[in-house]
């Protein structure tokens, strides 16, 4: 391996593994496997040797091929309900590189996260390796090349594995009492100040904001290289993880709830023009999903649906090209999630003109019914979605462990509380909009006994309208959501006059092909 180990000192031996206690506590699980885990089998010996070969060689191309195919193939084949040999049996095969060891832990815990359920012990060793793999780039020199794809899958596991801990540790109905005091022990184990850090740490060490502005500038050419180092045959994995740190920094924000946070983190990458991001499906996914949803929750929905309907068409013309990723079914269920976000957007803030015709139609398809339910003021069918879509909220403070009872759901039920006070204050807005949208003025005391309300109720509504309709930009100018604009003047509303530029494109084009179709079926037919 490429590396200079008298940069980090060699090895790290206050892992836990090391650590006595540790080892105790390893014991206090009782899990004997009835599997022998040192034994190598000869296709993975193969398997990690070639690996570290391509890896020493900064051969990206077979590197990500291994990572891709031969790795998901051997984990369905060989260790579908079993984990892969333990990295002390592998170690000899690799001259004992402690940075290769330290990457194959990295898959060897995915594989547990994915296919098996993890135990205490390896939800805290898995966090031992994380750390101990970025401090050494982080503070070592790390002089190889590794694929955008694995990069990515590290960052996005990083973060899943975190969750994941917030969450077993906030059910502490099944607990034993050796969990428990485990839990006590290393209360610094997925610590929430300790994740951020690693990820802002990562994003400072690499400069990549920097880099980013450069870009834009065209002084460096990151982009076009899609953050590999090919000319000067450096090493990409500080920049490219400090890159996904950015996307990283906004999940976990809105895990946590602090959605202006999180898209403050995201200003250096554009979402609406290509990037490095946008050649990682997984990623550009992931990046999108939490900027739409917390645009939502910020009340941005212009913004949400813009960027909804532009993942969603890419969804929708690649989604095949996928069918063979091991993220084909995660790709499916975000595309049904972000319907469901596109659904409310549009019930909250009425803005068909900015949705393609084929996404238009797949959403009719899906969610049509519960629109014109939650056009009606439904709040069961907003609660339905929101519960659906929204990402797995998390309470990032150790819970008070002398009470037995579950904290899991509380992050969930605070979030779904505000969202729904917020649908609950926007009643009255959609009646009022298709009133608004029939006149050119119209006086108060008609609004109000056409909507059976008193006037101080419909001034107070109108008030509220523009209110929710007008929202704060990140340059702090405000910018509005509305589709029907109006003042006061005296008694009478004014309605602004907006012309609607129609798009007569996507319907000609529509029965164009509609057209040529039929003209296919009737010219195939034998009189």
């Amino acid at each position: 391996m490429a590396y200079d180990s008298s940069s980090y000192g060699g090895g790290y031996d206050d892992s836990f593994e090391q650590r006595p206690e540790f080892k105790n506590a390893r014991d206090l699980e009782q899990q004997e496997p009835d599997y022998d885990t040192n034994f190598v089998p000869d296709v993975v010996k193969s398997f990690v040797v070639y690996l570290y070969r391509y890896i020493r060689e900064k051969n990206v191309y077979e590197i990500l091929q291994m990572y891709e195919i031969s790795f998901q193939k051997l984990s369905e084949r060989m260790f579908k309900q079993s984990p892969w040999p333990v990295v002390e049996a592998i170690a000899p095969y690799v001259d004992n590189d402690h940075v290769f060891c330290l990457l194959y832990r990295e898959l060897w815990f995915r594989h547990v996260y994915a296919r098996l359920t993890p135990t205490l012990t390896q939800r805290m060793e898995s966090w031992d390796n994380y750390c101990s793999l970025f401090q050494i780039i982080l503070h070592g020199n790390v002089n190889m090349q590794l694929p955008n794809q694995w990069l990515w899958d590290m960052i996005d596991e990083f973060i899943y594995q975190f969750q994941s801990y917030c969450q077993y540790r906030a059910k502490l109905k099944t607990k034993t009492d050796q969990e428990l005091a485990l839990l006590r022990q290393y209360a610094e184990v997925w610590n929430v100040v300790g994740v951020l850090n690693y990820l802002q740490a990562l994003i400072e060490k690499s400069n990549i904001i920097q880099i980013l502005e450069d870009d834009k500038d065209g002084s460096t050419n990151f982009t076009a290289q899609n953050g590999y180092d090919f000319q000067g045959g450096g090493s990409n994995v500080l920049k490219v993880l400090g890159y996904f740190s950015i996307v990283g920094l906004l999940r976990v924000h809105c895990l946590l709830g602090d959605y202006y946070s999180g898209l403050k983190c995201l200003v250096p990458i554009d979402i609406h023009q290509h990037g490095v991001y946008s050649n990682v499906v997984g990623c550009q996914i992931t990046t999108v999903y939490y900027y739409v949803f917390a645009n939502l929750m910020l009340r941005r929905y212009v913004e949400a649906i813009k960027a909804c309907n532009q993942i969603l068409l890419i969804i929708h013309k690649t989604k095949q090209d996928h069918q063979a990723s091991s993220q084909f079914q995660q790709i499916l269920k975000k595309n049904e999630q972000l319907y469901a976000l596109l659904a409310i957007c549009l019930s909250l803030c009425p803005q068909g003109k900015l949705v393609e015709e084929n996404v238009n139609s797949q959403l009719r398809e899906k969610q049509g019914e519960k629109m014109l339910r939650m056009q009606r003021n439904d709040e069961a069918v907003f609660d339905e979605l929101f519960s659906f879509a929204c990402p797995k909220f998390i309470t990032p403070s150790p819970p008070n462990y002398d009470e037995l009872v579950n904290y899991n759901q509380d992050a969930y039920r605070l979030q779904l509380k505000l969202f729904l006070s917020e649908v609950r204050q926007q009643q009255l807005l959609s009646s009022i909009r298709s009133y608004l949208k029939l006149y050119s003025a119209i006086p108060i005391s008609k609004l109000a006994s056409f909507m059976d309300v008193d006037e101080p109720t419909l001034r107070m509504a109108l008030l509220t309208y523009k209110h929710k309709t007008h929202v704060l930009d990140y340059d702090g100018r405000i910018i509005s959501n509305a589709d029907v604009e109006f003042y006061i003047d005296k008694d009478v509303v004014q309605i602004v006059d907006s012309k609607v530029t129609k798009r007569f494109g996507d319907y000609f084009i529509k029965h164009i092909l509609k057209f040529e179709e039929l003209v296919g079926v009737l010219e195939s037919v034998q009189l």
